[in-house]
């Protein structure tokens, strides 16, 4: 009798009692029923058009093994517009939001701060207005497998903000899709994606960015703008978007493993970057080294363009780019120090190098150019001149094939440099450029609309 107590006991607090599913077919049922939601509730809004008048709050809590989940009968089958969105608030935790379409006023789909461990995912945002289409303030939040398509007017497409000078921290954003952001005319706060504040800097956020699919986003100067320390951004596509991949504010950001087709590449700003192991084709230009504005180490405001400090730029391949490398020009800029230029592989396009402002004890070594109009400013005895045998894989990615030189060639000292654009682990000699010439399994390559957003196949 006491053994069968027992499992009774350990069944009710393994399974419990209380996890049901709920359908509702109106917004005052889809309130009612997040207020009165516990740990492993599902509810389901049914498909159909669907306008609110205010924000839908939620601030129950599920728990890692029981979320809460609100959610689409079917993925973009429940449509939501009018004034307000999902409003997640404190202590909101272990909330998932699923397949939606959201086309509601902007501004009006936040995780604020306080909520943690909640997940937006195979949505579909496309909400009129100037303001944010989602904002996230919160810890430890997955937004992964959305669309965020056709915004018109101003405002970030997603936002990243935190509490006081805190960002939001461990965040997961991955295999999402961008489409679709005209210019605003040339307005600042227009960004695809803004990872942070200038107030909020310093930070560390330790969040990845990786697997997301940027397409036809313009906005302004800025596509991706991080302003925020320790962010990972890896194996994103980024193609025919006019606008830069721009390290604003912050430092020890790592970008590596990214594709850039047609765009005006990477800016970077701010001390101890890491940027290595990218693929840029057809780019207005490539890679622009910062002019410092400002010292922010030194005391300097947040808001400045931070001087570019003992940055990486390693194991990058550049493909007939209008522009390579530049340090951009600025008037009595402080220009940068300390900027590492290795084992990077140019082919085709104008000077390899163009240096518009002061670069102080910079490093080169051991690049590898062809068929570029000139070196330009790097230095003798920095590089070779000699075809490296690259040749077109079926998706038309110029890649290292067998005998190429530039296999092994490559210095192996940079140890943070440990896997190749396609996520392949460099191992014993290293090959210069962003491919390793490997068998081994690869987990990254160039995104397709398939593999990304609400619709993606595969993905229940």
């Amino acid at each position: 009798m006491i053994k069968y107590s027992l499992v009774l006991v350990y069944f009710f607090f393994t399974f419990p009692a209380f996890a049901v599913s709920i359908t509702v077919s109106s917004i005052e049922a889809l309130q009612k029923a997040i207020s009165k939601a516990v740990p492993g509730t599902t509810i389901i809004l049914k498909n159909g058009m669907y306008k609110t008048k205010a924000d839908i709050e939620i601030n129950c809590a599920g728990t890692k093994e029981h979320p809460i989940v609100i959610r689409s009968q079917s993925i973009g089958g429940a449509v939501i517009s009018g004034k307000g969105g999902f409003n997640l608030v404190s202590p909101a935790a272990n909330i998932v939001i699923k397949g939606f379409k959201f086309t509601h006023t902007a501004s009006h789909a936040r995780s604020a701060t306080g909520t943690r461990f909640c997940r937006w995912t195979r949505n579909i945002f496309e909400t009129p207005g100037n303001g944010e289409y989602l904002t996230i303030a919160g810890d430890d939040h997955e937004i992964d497998y959305n669309t965020f398509q056709n915004k018109k007017e101003m405002g970030r497409i997603l936002a990243i903000r935190g509490e006081g000078k805190q960002v939001a921290a461990r965040l997961h954003i991955h295999h999402n899709y961008f489409y679709n952001f005209p210019d605003q005319g040339g307005a600042n706060g227009a960004e695809t994606l803004q990872f942070g504040l200038s107030g909020l800097s310093l930070s560390f956020s330790n969040s990845i960015v990786e697997y997301n699919l940027f397409e036809k986003c313009h906005g302004e100067n800025e596509l991706i703008s991080v302003k925020a320390s320790g962010v990972t951004l890896r194996y994103n596509t980024i193609r025919d978007c006019p606008a830069q991949f721009t390290l604003r504010h912050g430092n020890y950001c790592n970008v590596y493993g990214n594709f850039f087709f047609n765009t005006p590449g990477l800016r970077i700003y701010g001390d101890d970057h890491n940027i290595f192991s990218n693929y840029f084709e057809n780019c207005s230009q490539a890679i622009t080294i910062g002019n410092g504005g400002a010292e922010v180490a030194d005391g300097a405001p947040l808001t400045s363009h931070d001087r570019p400090d003992r940055v990486l730029i390693a194991f990058n391949t550049l493909i007939n780019n209008k522009k390579n490398i530049v340090l951009q020009a600025r008037q009595n800029g402080l220009g940068a120090t300390a900027i590492t230029i290795a084992d990077n592989l140019v082919q085709g396009g104008e000077e390899a190098v163009v240096l518009l402002g002061p670069l102080k004890d910079g490093s080169w070594k051991n690049n590898w150019l062809y068929n570029v109009s000139s070196p330009g400013d790097m230095p003798a005895g920095s590089f070779k001149n000699e075809n490296p045998k690259l040749t077109k894989d079926k998706n038309g990615i110029y890649r290292v094939s067998a005998g190429s030189p530039v296999i092994a060639a490559g210095n192996a000292d940079f140890k943070v440099v440990t896997v190749d654009m396609d996520g392949q682990p460099r191992q014993g000699k290293w090959d210069i450029g962003a491919d390793q010439y490997s068998n081994a399994k690869t987990i990254a390559h160039v995104l397709t609309l398939t593999e990304v957003g609400a619709l993606a196949r595969g993905i229940r």
